[in-house]
């Protein structure tokens, strides 16, 4: 590994240059990312690389006009000239009085392992390609790894706000297909981030083992049969996609646009009681630090089915007048149910399990339409064969409502934590 950066002078000496260069107002952060990893590719171990990467990214605003930047040679003249020309991109840029920098934010943040541990690395890598080879033969590794990253991070302001830290965390993912003579499986992945790789063997890491054995039943598939309205049971994965939308809803971009289905909906019913959603930012490789340099305090989003938050940044609360809500890039968690898994399942009288949504951007209202992937058919509370070429319709602000069981059982991959969530009233095609 290269030598440890020195992230605060060089944040200093950077935010020095900006106010120079006549920036009113500015953000600055000087970043070091070490990584080592060990990667396989078709089920044969393929290499074990250490990486050290060194980023300036550079934001100023001046006259209200904002131009941003990123600076990988971080020579001083290098530098210098960047800035320079950073000055003319924001100079042409348009006037946005929302524009501004956080100030007067302080944190110091150390978490995680700091140090990386080659064999524990080599260890999970074995333990995984004994699996493969031992549970599922059919299963072929495309691609995996077991990696250690330490970032570091210190963000400065003009506005006084002094950011850093240092996250430590291990790292597995699991990317492949199963095959059988002329057949094969969909693509199948899965993967996480953890403080500790030790606590479990790897294939018990992130539903890493239970992703390898439902692929190998993915290699031979059925088509759905004709048309009807039934229930989805979405594992963690696909939970994370009908996530990602409502969250989408929550944040900048759509409260901004006034295309936002909850912009007037705080303190109103949006969910099912069953469903509460909370941050998690001192999950594994996450800090409480929002992208726009503030603190970022726990916060319930949705609690028993209310909404209890929208989450603009700062720019969007400049631009709508919303309350500013700091969050995290990542770290949330469902609430677990009071159900088990199994009955969960057991309780749909037909439908299926959805491994993966791929369905595109829905419409404004929440409208969708699109191809379950690695899915199995349900019917009378028995998972039946994996699904081809089957279509899902509805609306994802009605799956919310719709929510009829969560499981006990919830999937740990670092940055989100997530049940197995049934939903009624979807179309399958």
């Amino acid at each position: 590994m290269g030598a440890a950066m020195n992230l605060a002078d060089t944040a200093e000496q950077a935010l020095a240059l900006m106010r120079a260069a006549g920036f009113e107002h500015a953000q600055v952060t000087a970043a070091q990312s070490q990584l080592n990893e060990l990667n396989v590719n078709h089920n044969e171990p393929s290499l074990l690389r250490s990486t050290d990467s060194r980023k300036l990214s550079l934001m100023g605003i001046v006259d209200g006009r904002m131009a941003s930047t990123e600076v990988a040679d971080l020579d001083p003249e290098a530098v210098r000239a960047r800035i320079a020309g950073l000055f003319g991109d924001a100079g042409s840029a348009p006037r946005d009085e929302a524009n501004a920098v956080s100030a007067g934010q302080h944190t110091r943040i150390v978490k995680g392992p700091q140090e990386a541990q080659l064999e524990t690395l080599a260890a999970k890598m074995g333990e995984l390609l004994e699996f493969r080879q031992r549970e599922t033969p059919r299963m072929i590794v495309e691609e995996a790894d077991a990696k250690h990253t330490l970032y570091r991070w210190h963000t400065l302001t003009t506005g006084g706000s002094d950011l850093g830290g240092s996250l430590g965390w291990y790292g597995m993912g699991v990317f492949g297909t199963a095959r059988e003579g002329k057949q094969s499986s969909s693509f199948n992945y899965t993967g996480g981030n953890t403080d500790a790789l030790d606590g479990a063997p790897a294939f018990g890491h992130f539903g890493i083992g239970e992703m390898m054995r439902e692929t190998e039943r993915q290699i031979h598939t059925q088509p759905l049969g004709g048309k009807f309205v039934g229930d989805v049971v979405l594992t963690p994965n696909a939970v994370e996609s009908l996530l990602a939308w409502l969250q989408g809803q929550l944040g900048d971009m759509q409260l901004i646009a006034g295309s936002s289905l909850y912009r007037e909906s705080v303190g109103k019913v949006i969910a099912s009681p069953l469903l509460t959603l909370r941050s998690r930012f001192d999950a594994p490789g996450v800090a409480p630090v929002s992208a726009d340099g503030f603190v970022a305090p726990a916060v319930d989003v949705v609690r028993a089915g209310e909404l209890r938050t929208l989450t603009p940044g700062l720019y969007g609360s400049r631009k709508t007048g919303l309350p500013h809500v700091p969050v995290a890039p990542s770290g949330w968690e469902i609430a677990a149910g009071e159900t088990p898994r199994e009955q969960l399942l057991a309780g749909v009288e037909r439908g299926a399990v959805v491994g993966r949504l791929s369905m595109g951007n829905p419409a404004a209202n929440g409208d969708f339409s699109g191809v379950i992937k690695n899915s199995f058919r349900i019917t009378d509370g028995a998972v039946g064969p994996a699904l081809s070429e089957t279509m899902v319709s509805g609306n994802m602000a009605s799956m919310l409502r719709r929510i009829v069981a969560v499981s006990r059982e919830r999937i740990d991959s670092g940055g989100l934590l997530l049940p197995w969530i049934r939903v009624a009233g979807l179309h399958f095609s």
